[in-house]
């Protein structure tokens, strides 16, 4: 197979997976804290709004990067507020913000800079680029520089951060004392409140964590992959990232390779557009909403029958009320 192909894929999975394992950890955290996240698609989307808006206005990475952390931390804070303190149902709520963040997001777009409720073309030297211009283009003939250069080593530093984010959300959860206490408030809040910790105090811990990996999964998506903001550009990837969560069965490294997946699914559809049948088959190009479709249509096939049994923290979606 030609280098150059198998160097742009490669480049383009790790791309499209980025945003996804991002979001994914976040609801990874919430979860495992008992905290049910269906708001991810909202936090994302709101956050990439966030950043940019400030970056297109200051034209500063760094201002557009900390309004993607403050609004989707904030987000969090008002999942908390409602599903933590007032017990509120944690998948209405987290529905409410999907609602919220779809619809004003696109009214502050339109009343702030008056493009449909787009944001102006954030530019180029603000952009987040990759570390090294050396490998931007794959090169064909030669397999280091196609795969290794461009497939690996051409990408900004998000990226690699998202990376080694599941090693470090790892490290936190099975060998740190605050990551133990998380995972036990998610499996037993009374147990962890009987020992004196604080079972709202964790939560709402979980939830900030959640919403700064939100924040950097929405800030990637429009000072990275693209140049401006549009409305529901998120697509759908907040709910992608809570079923890799699931499907990688609330576990930092099997929701990896779950995101690896549909990230590998989404760069081949991307490679597909314009693809033709064989004359078998009828010939003629292969319809492009069949090939955007193949990521979603693959989290409905793998959640309705290929995961197994997956093992949800028991005491997910529960109010934890203290007894008296």
């Amino acid at each position: 197979m030609d280098e150059a192909l198998i160097g742009s894929v490669l480049a383009s999975t790790l791309r499209v997976t980025t945003p996804l394992l991002l979001c994914a950890l976040a609801g990874l955290l919430s979860e495992r804290a008992g905290v049910i996240d269906i708001g991810l698609e909202g936090k994302m989307l709101f956050a990439a709004f966030a950043a940019a808006a400030a970056a297109a206005a200051t034209h500063s990475t760094g201002l557009g990067l900390m309004a993607a952390l403050a609004v989707a931390v904030a987000l969090s804070l008002m999942h908390g507020f409602a599903c933590v303190t007032h017990r509120g149902d944690q998948v209405v709520t987290g529905v409410a913000l999907n609602m919220v963040a779809a619809g004003l997001t696109v009214v502050l777009g339109i009343a702030w800079f008056a493009q449909g409720g787009q944001t102006p073309p954030i530019q180029p030297d603000v952009r987040l680029t990759g570390l090294s211009s050396a490998w931007a283009e794959p090169t064909a003939g030669n397999w280091f520089e196609a795969v290794i250069g461009h497939g690996l080593l051409s990408h900004n530093a998000l990226v690699y951060l998202a990376f080694a984010l599941v090693l470090l959300v790892w490290f936190f959860l099975e060998r740190t004392r605050p990551g133990l206490r998380l995972r036990a408030v998610g499996e037993n809040p009374a147990m962890v409140d009987a020992a004196g910790v604080s079972v709202p105090r964790l939560r709402y811990a979980a939830l900030m964590l959640n919403g700064l990996l939100c924040g950097l999964a929405g800030a990637y998506l429009t000072l990275a992959q693209n140049a401006s903001f549009s409305p529901n550009m998120t697509a759908g990837r907040g709910f992608i990232a809570l079923a890799a969560m699931i499907f990688g069965k609330w576990k930092p490294v099997p929701t990896l390779f779950a995101c690896l997946l549909f990230g590998f699914l989404d760069a081949v559809a991307i490679r597909m557009q314009g693809a033709v049948l064989p004359a078998a088959l009828g010939g003629g190009e292969v319809p492009v909403q069949a090939i955007q479709a193949l990521p979603y249509v693959l989290t409905v096939v793998l959640l309705a029958g290929f995961i197994g049994q997956a093992m949800a923290p028991k005491a997910l979606g529960r109010p934890y009320v203290k007894e008296r």
